[in-house]
């Protein structure tokens, strides 16, 4: 991968803690450290991803625009949060333009979350390296809320290292993560400094999700239904770079 690559994080906050993870697209630092790519590929390849606990499904519609992601593993309805308007209104624009349409999930990881968006990943040859496109677009500036967090099945924004977190205009991540205790919840709040609300910690330790990521890479919507297409995808075989050997292509619309 290189200095330009994006998407930089780790798929297990304590056994990875002496290791380098890097991941094109999205990025986290702890206690001064930067993680790196091959680690984290050949760590990966023997886990298998744990039953996720069940989402309750509710007909209680929330306010927010829907959208429906259509991928050849099933469909997925996404709301997304008007709370982060820049983040909401520039990929609605996206969706109308066609711009995921034929674009590939191009990075799964059990137990982590799958990636999408690369403009590159379309009709992209099987060895092509992804996760860079997108990198001439305007990013969009940060919208961090202390409420909206990346519980399983969050849609969030991928970036790279820029100081300001500001987000990929088009690369996006939908977390699949995994449950914490509450011994591993509150060793991360010492490690960052940040404090789990009590919503938060009911929510990682019994949904699950990537809470390493919070108040890091901006949150801007969530799955309402189609859970089951998550686990699916990142069930897939992939590569050392976590593409999957079949294309998973996707394609998207506004729901009226």
């Amino acid at each position: 991968m290189g200095e330009n690559s994006y998407f930089y994080t780790q798929k297990n906050y304590f056994s990875i803690m002496n290791k380098k993870i890097f991941l094109p697209f999205l990025s986290i630092v702890f206690s001064g450290m930067m993680l790196s790519v091959t680690t984290f590929a050949q760590a990966n390849k023997s886990i298998k991803p744990k039953t996720q606990t069940k989402k309750v499904e509710t007909n209680k519609q929330e306010p927010g625009t829907r959208v429906k992601i259509r991928t050849d593993m099933g469909t997925m309805i996404v709301r997304l949060y008007d709370e982060t308007p820049l983040h909401r209104d520039n990929f609605i624009a996206l969706v109308k333009k066609g711009f995921y349409d034929s674009l590939i999930f191009h990075r799964i990881i059990p137990q982590f979350m799958i990636q999408g968006g690369d403009p590159m990943s379309k009709n992209a040859d099987a060895s092509a390296m992804l996760g860079s496109g997108g990198g001439d677009m305007e990013r969009i500036p940060a919208e961090f809320r202390p409420t909206l967090f990346h519980k399983r099945g969050a849609l969030a924004a991928a970036r790279d290292g820029n100081p300001q977190k500001a987000s990929s205009a088009c690369q996006f991540y939908i977390v699949q993560g995994k449950t914490y205790s509450i011994d591993e919840l509150n060793m991360m709040e010492r490690q960052s400094g940040r404090t789990f609300t009590d919503t938060e910690k009911k929510v990682y330790t019994t949904e699950g999700g990537t809470p390493f990521l919070d108040q890091n890479y901006t949150v801007f919507g969530e799955v309402e239904s189609g859970w089951d297409v998550i686990d699916k995808i990142v069930a897939e075989p992939r590569n050392s770079s976590d593409r999957p050997l079949k294309d998973i292509k996707m394609y998207m619309e506004i729901m009226k």
